[in-house]
């Protein structure tokens, strides 16, 4: 069996959280929601190679926080990027090893075992894996000033981990950034690559805002 990777995404500066500190080093349940994140990958599996992608300028406070919660899960901390594709790229040149790769963004605490087993499961079956959520609620289309209602089961909301093959994932990267690039599955799929999709998990919200924050410390309770 080849490795497994978890490449975790955390370059938040917490603007939208009104926090005096970037949102993934917010406390959670008595810790920063960055470990949480980490404990649901340790989870999943304690042979996973965690690779955290942080810019440079937060290392040293992530290595204090280390100590202060008595932090012991084994990870790679590596230097993020000025864009989120330049964060991801940087994580992937550490992993030097075949395998498959999942990309999870670091304020996503709350997702569960099963999706992330059943991302890697699929990817394992050789497909490039997202979870995603039906909308529940009635959505509109709007441009040059006109709305216009549209199917909803046809659209659905995207979630992290996307599980890929390294090989695949790697390939990907090498291309030019593009601003259409927002996710992982968006880059690879730029490549011609089938993206597959599986269910996700309602809890697995990104935290972003003051009122996500609330929700996730009901959810952890």
């Amino acid at each position: 069996m080849e490795q497994k990777y978890a490449i975790i995404v955390a370059g938040g500066s917490g603007k939208r959280m009104g926090a005096e500190i970037p949102k993934q080093f917010i406390e959670l349940a008595g810790k920063p929601i960055l470990m949480h994140t980490l404990e649901a990958f340790y989870k999943y599996d304690y042979k996973i190679s965690l690779v955290l992608v942080l810019p440079k300028s937060q290392h040293k406070y992530w290595n204090q926080l280390i100590q202060k919660h008595s932090f012991t899960i084994k990870h790679t901390v590596v230097r993020g990027g000025v864009e989120r594709f330049y964060s991801v790229k940087n994580g992937l040149d550490a992993i030097l090893n075949n395998g498959w790769v999942a990309v999870h963004d670091g304020v996503r605490p709350l997702v569960s075992q099963d999706t992330i087993s059943r991302c890697f499961d699929e990817a394992i079956n050789g497909k490039n894996v997202i979870p995603v959520m039906a909308l529940n609620e009635s959505i509109r289309k709007i441009k040059n000033g006109e709305s216009k209602a549209v199917n909803r089961n046809n659209y659905f909301l995207v979630q992290t981990p996307q599980v890929f093959s390294v090989d695949t994932l790697k390939k990907a990267y090498k291309q030019d950034y593009a601003c259409a690039f927002t996710d992982d599955a968006s880059v690879v799929e730029n490549m011609g690559y089938k993206i597959t999709t599986v269910d996700g998990n309602p809890e697995n919200i990104k935290i972003t805002r003051p009122m996500d924050l609330k929700i996730a410390e009901v959810l952890l309770k």
